[in-house]
């Protein structure tokens, strides 16, 4: 199942993530651990931008970061509705990654054949 982001919440859909209009993050998703909690993250077609979703079980759920490029580095922000704590340990090393830690994400996701 995967998500589609809007501007007030979290929904579930079963057909794309969206992080933003016109921004379609649905290429993934690959698995990781930040912050001690089970994380999914896609990569948009903007083939620049990721989401890092909750996985099931994880008590940060539902919530979601919005990993954005800037000029050497990434934006990260995040929404939801579960635990803090869990949520801003994830966010926490999100924050900490270097932009060779983002350029590896990145690829490990598009190199992912699944998609919706």
């Amino acid at each position: 199942m995967k998500l589609a982001i809007m501007s007030l919440g979290i929904s579930l859909v079963p057909a794309c993530v969206e992080a933003a209009p016109n921004l379609h993050c649905d290429v993934g998703p690959v698995s990781r651990v930040f912050g001690g909690t089970d994380w999914l993250v896609y990569s948009c077609d903007d083939r620049h931008s990721m989401v890092v979703v909750s996985a099931e079980k994880n008590p940060a759920a539902p919530f979601y970061f919005l990993l954005k490029p800037l000029a050497n580095s990434y934006h990260v922000s995040g929404e939801g509705n579960g635990s803090k704590q869990a949520s801003d340990a994830a966010g926490d090393e999100l924050s900490r990654m270097t932009p060779a830690d983002f350029a590896k994400l990145l690829a490990e996701t598009t190199a992912s054949t699944r998609r919706p």
